[in-house]
Formats: C-alpha cells, structure tokens, sequence
C-alpha cells in the first residue's frame, strides 16, 4: 500500500480523532510507556523553568506524560491534525500548556520558536515525509546540551519481532480500526512501522542530524524489540566548550 503523508494523513488522523483515545486504552501500557520514556530524558526535579515542546501530541497521552513526570514545566504541544489537537485542548490542564496547530515541518511559521530545553516526539518520525529535515529543525530548536527524546516503533530487525508486530495489527488493530471506519489510516500504522528505520538504524540517523550521546532503550512487555525509547542531545558549540 501507499502510505499516507501530509495532509492526507492529517485528515486521517482528524477523522479517528474520535474514536482514538478509545483505541489508545486498549494498548496495555501505553501511558505508562510514554511516561516512562519521559524520565529517560533525565531532566532535573519537576522541570521548573524549562520549556518543553511536545511535536506531534496527538490527543495529548504524551503532553499528559510530560505533564505527569516534570508539572512545572512549560510545555508547547504542537500537531499536524486539527481534529486530535481539538480533542487534547479540551482536556483539563494546568497552567502551562499551550497547544499549536502546525505540522512539523512547519513550525516557525506557526510561530513555534526555541530555545527548548528538551523535544519529545512519540510515534511521530516514522510519520514524516522528511524525517531528516524534522530533525535538523527540532536540532535548531534545541538549547545546546537540550535533549531529544523520540518515542517511536522501531524494530529491532529480528525476524520475530516483525512477525509479532504483524499478528497484533492483523488480528487486534486492523479489525477493530476497519469497524469504527478508520481502516486506511491503521493500514498505515502497521506498513509505516515495517518500512521505516530498524533501531539501529534510527540511531545512526539521529547522530547524522548532528545528536550526540545517543542511546537506544527497548520499552518492556510485548513491545519489546518493537517499540523504543531514543534518547540524544545537542551539543554544545565548541566556543562554549573552549
């Protein structure tokens, strides 16, 4: 199949918008794992005086996770699908969270603008018609020595992970979807995890955008070998370093 890409998975996206956080509480651990590869950011206490920038939030599982590991931090939400940023803006938030509708190749248009002290995209690269340019935007937006944190479904490249990866989307995911009218984009799901970067590889991108100290950690239960936290920074400019 053909992939879906830009406004044709925006639209997608805002047709399952209401149906997704049901979908989404039917993967065990789901927020658990969101919020566990937030602390793997390694950020300091409750995240007082830092700004975050949560790309691609969805529905807002993973601005709830960055809200749930670091409350005071400052956090700007930003996604693509008008429909799913709709559905996370409705829900009760604290202070110091702001959502942006703008697709992630299009920030500073949308009026985006760093220095954030951290990025956290979850299942949002693999999505992207240009991953390499979305990262050396992000690597732009970061403070040197600001981390990036990507949440994403990476194979491991073993032949049983792809198998597993297979049988949940053809048996749980793809049915399911197909019933609530959202088939096209959950094909999508399943064909854009197979083809995109195994984990390994995904790393090796991440340090050819200019991220160095990147570290690759598998997420527990049956995700494991399928989906993973990444974990870089930016560096600091050699005249700081000098």
């Amino acid at each position: 199949m053909t992939l879906l890409r830009d406004e044709h998975l925006a639209a997608a996206f805002d047709h399952a918008s209401r149906t997704y956080d049901t979908l989404v509480a039917a993967n065990p651990g789901y927020h658990a794992h969101l919020r566990r590869s937030v602390r793997r950011l390694g950020l300091p206490g409750q995240g007082q005086g830092l700004r975050l920038l949560d790309l691609g939030c969805g529905t807002g599982a993973s601005t709830a996770a960055l809200r749930s590991v670091l409350p005071a931090a400052d956090i700007t939400a930003v996604d693509a699908s008008a429909g799913m940023l709709r559905r996370a803006a409705a829900k009760p938030w604290a202070d110091g969270v702001t959502f942006v509708h703008a697709p992630a190749e299009r920030l500073t248009e949308a009026g985006v603008r760093g220095p954030f002290d951290a990025v956290f995209a979850a299942y949002l690269v693999r999505n992207v018609t240009d991953p390499d340019a979305v990262l050396a935007a992000v690597r732009g937006l970061l403070r040197p020595g600001g981390r990036l944190g990507v949440h994403e479904y990476t194979l491991s490249g073993r032949r049983a992970d792809r198998v597993v990866w297979a049988l949940v989307c053809r048996g749980v995911v793809q049915p399911v979807a197909t019933l609530l009218g959202d088939g096209p984009l959950y094909r999508h799901l399943w064909r854009s995890v197979v083809e995109f970067d195994t984990v390994g590889r995904f790393a090796r991108r991440l340090a050819a955008a200019g991220f160095d100290q990147v570290r690759a950690v598998p997420l527990p239960g049956w995700q494991t070998g399928i989906t993973h936290t990444f974990v870089a920074r930016r560096p600091h400019d050699r005249t700081e370093d000098a």
